[in-house]
């Protein structure tokens, strides 16, 4: 389908490939995997026709197209959201104004009598637009839009509103609805949250061109992934399987490739003290040379000797606070007119770890940066007696002194004895030698976070506030950073979207979504499996007083019969609904099948408006089975709950 053959690619002095090739089928789910710096990020962009190769060739068949989701892009746009997705759709937009125009000539005897070959063209038309889903597009439109977590009400808001996060979702509305034969997402998940990837997981699930894709949500990855390449210094990998399988299949080549190197090295090492040690010597002249020559045709086992050298960190012991580390009663925040949070009242207490969660913009940062009395706002928020609090900031990387070389950016915060140590934490978070030397404005955003986590083990803090912290972490620093939280003997808090990195870290969840806060206990993946399973949330949500929303517990035989019967009176509605949906399902299918059969045989037809009838009657059908089915969904779920 696509294919690079035996591409090269130099940047200066330093080399990216090798003579690498790779075939992209129809149907692929390819994850790149490599360490930072690999060159993950150049391939895609070759593939996507921004950047040419040194050496090699780029085969693109005609006719093929590439989207592609870089990590960061500068924005241009100034339009409202609806419109600039419907960009993705300017053939079938174009269509529609020809075929409209058509429609108005064909029902004007006078032109159509005397040309009748717009009736070929309507015809043609009306199929190919069928074929490129014209009927339904607007609602694909809508879906997308929701399940990448915008509401109905951003669908007419100018995209120059939303923030860097959330205009990188509306790029990625508009690649996967373009559906191109080939999609290139580079860390797609780094702006979305947990609702929205699980539906950007499902969604890819049945895309039917090629994805390519770079991530470190190993979670992602391995729902999504059923081939997997890795970039190695400067050659790929190329595995036939997911990534979870590639995991360990690499880990026995790795192993080999380790004893294979050992080996040589141990090979060349006594070669060399041969040749030292004889040099000289005439009678060992010929055998002297015969080695050197060994070694300079020797084809050399090469390993990333990187891939060895890991950070390893331990938080200093946290000194002991009181039983409750933070309280808030009735805490409201309000940006304007806007209200994020509203009466939140919860307590977190000594050694909890604890996971904030939910869609962009519900308030997590907002409260993260409450609690770090970095917000003003209304009601009570009381952090508890001796809490000393360290703050991870999602822009951390952002807010650095970019002009501070590394050693100065820690060096300028440690105060007391700790200073005599601050090479060793630098080199404990993989920063040696001249690194220390480097201005933080030419660090990658993996370093900078590095850099900021650093900055973490300076103090004692036996509270530790993390928002996305993994966000431009590898798979081994998100490894070891959570084993280091996991030994954490404070309070901490953290935001994030990664599912396997909450995983064994947290044993309580605190859902943000409509100006309220919802706690549930136990890990994160018992919080999915509830959510999934849950029903009538937005019911009980209403019903509930404050802001930490438990199990119901009704006070008194009234209350039970009063919501039981407005429950019946909700699934009686509903029923009505879905009654209603199916008879007009079967009116509009009884309809569709009348006209089906004049539309087979085209000459027989004397009213030139069947053919709108037909499409007006295909997209009332789709709308109204729309309808069934989420009314369907409602109901099932009313009669689960009842029982």
């Amino acid at each position: 389908m696509f294919s690079l053959d035996n591409i090269s690619m130099r940047f200066s002095s330093q080399e990216i490939f090798r003579n690498v090739s790779v075939i992209i089928n129809a149907r692929d789910r390819i994850g790149l995997v490599g360490r930072n710096g690999a060159g993950k990020t150049t391939l895609l962009r070759i593939i996507a026709g921004l950047q040419e190769p040194s050496e090699g060739q780029v085969v693109r068949p005609a006719g093929v197209e590439v989207g592609y989701l870089p990590q960061q892009m500068k924005y241009t746009d100034t339009q409202i959201l609806w419109d600039e997705i419907l960009e993705a759709f300017s053939e079938i937009i174009s269509m529609e104004k020809e075929i409209d125009e058509l429609h108005s000539h064909i029902e004007d005897p006078d032109i159509s009598e005397n040309q009748p070959e717009l009736f070929d063209r309507y015809s043609e038309l009306s199929h190919r637009y069928q074929l490129l889903g014209g009927n339904s597009y607007k609602a694909g439109i809508e879906q997308t839009l929701l399940g990448l977590g915008f509401n109905r009400t951003d669908f007419q808001r100018k995209t120059d509103e939303f923030s860097g996060g959330w205009r990188m979702r509306i790029e990625l509305a508009r690649i996967l609805l373009s559906k191109p034969e080939i999609l290139l997402l580079d860390e797609p998940t780094n702006h979305l949250d947990i609702e929205s990837i699980e539906w950007l997981e499902k969604y890819l699930a049945e895309y039917e061109g090629a994805v390519v894709l770079i991530s470190h949500d190993r979670k992602f990855l391995d729902t999504i992934t059923n081939r997997t390449v890795e970039i190695s210094l400067g050659r790929l990998y190329d595995y036939k399987v997911s990534f979870s399988k590639f995991r360990s299949i690499r880990a026995e080549r790795r192993e080999q490739q380790l004893a294979a190197y050992r080996n040589q090295q141990k090979k060349i090492e006594n070669t060399e003290r041969f040749i030292e040690r004889f040099r000289y010597k005439n009678t060992k002249a010929v055998q002297v040379q015969s080695r050197i020559k060994m070694l300079e045709k020797m084809d050399r086992v090469e390993i990333e000797l990187e891939d060895f050298r890991t950070f390893n960190i331990k938080f200093p012991p946290a000194p002991r606070s009181g039983t409750i580390v933070v309280e808030t009663r009735r805490m409201t925040k309000h940006y304007a007119d806007l209200c994020v949070l509203e009466n939140i009242d919860l307590v977190i207490e000594r050694g909890e770890k604890v996971a904030f969660v939910g869609k962009n913009g519900e308030g997590k940062t907002t409260l993260s940066r409450i609690l770090v009395g970095e917000l003003d706002h209304e009601g009570k928020v009381k952090v508890g007696h001796n809490v000393n609090t360290g703050y991870f900031a999602q822009n951390q990387d952002e807010i650095m002194d970019e002009n501070k070389t590394v050693f100065s950016t820690i060096d300028d915060v440690a105060v007391g004895d700790i200073r005599s140590q601050t090479r060793n934490i630098l080199g404990a978070f993989l920063f040696h030698g001249e690194d220390i030397d480097k201005k933080v404005k030419v660090l990658s955003g993996g370093e900078r976070s590095r850099l900021a986590l650093a900055q973490l083990l300076l103090k004692p803090y036996n509270l530790l506030i993390m928002d996305e912290p993994t966000n431009h972490l590898d798979m081994r620093s998100k490894d070891i950073l959570k084993h280091a939280l996991l030994q954490y003997d404070g309070t901490l808090i953290v935001v994030s979207h990664d599912r396997e990195f909450l995983d064994g870290l947290v044993d309580k969840v605190f859902e943000f979504g409509g100006r309220k806060v919802r706690e549930h206990l136990g890990g994160i993946y018992e919080f999915l499996k509830r959510k999934k399973l849950s029903s009538l949330k937005e019911i009980e949500k209403k019903g509930l007083p404050g802001s930490i929303v438990r199990s119901p517990k009704s006070s008194s035989n009234k209350q039970e019969y009063e919501k039981k019967k407005e429950l019946e009176k909700r699934k009686r509605s509903m029923l009505r609904k879905v009654e209603k949906s199916e008879a007009n399902i079967a009116r509009l299918e009884a309809e569709l099948e009348i006209l089906h059969q004049l539309v087979q045989d085209p000459e027989n037809i004397k009213d030139p408006s069947v053919f709108s009838k037909y499409e007006k009657l295909k997209s009332e059908l789709f709308h109204e089975m729309e309808k069934w089915e989420q009314n369907q969904t409602v109901l099932e779920k009313f009669n689960k709950d009842r029982n």
